[in-house]
């Protein structure tokens, strides 16, 4: 292996922006800011929006705001109305 042309690996804090959902694992991603973890040292923080704690596909559950009516809002903004044979 070439010595020098690989980043550093280290453990970091990863932050769910949505939920404050922390956890640490290992990476080679850094960060100018820190936080002091339950073990008393100060490790990168990390910041994404979606984690396990917030994506729908493992909580079955949604989170996020929902965007519903598209279907009333484009009626209502080319003035148009429902069909009675629904």
């Amino acid at each position: 292996m070439k010595q020098n042309i690989h980043p550093e690996y280290r453990k970091v804090v990863f932050m769910d922006s949505n939920s404050g959902f922390k956890f640490m694992s290992g990476s080679t991603m850094s960060s100018t800011e820190t936080i002091e973890w339950e073990d008393g040292q100060s490790y990168p923080l990390i910041k994404v929006e979606v984690t396990s704690d917030t994506h729908p596909f493992y909580t079955g559950r949604q989170k996020f705001g929902d965007r519903g009516g598209r279907a009333e809002r484009f009626m209502k903004k080319y003035n148009m109305k429902k069909s009675d044979n629904k």
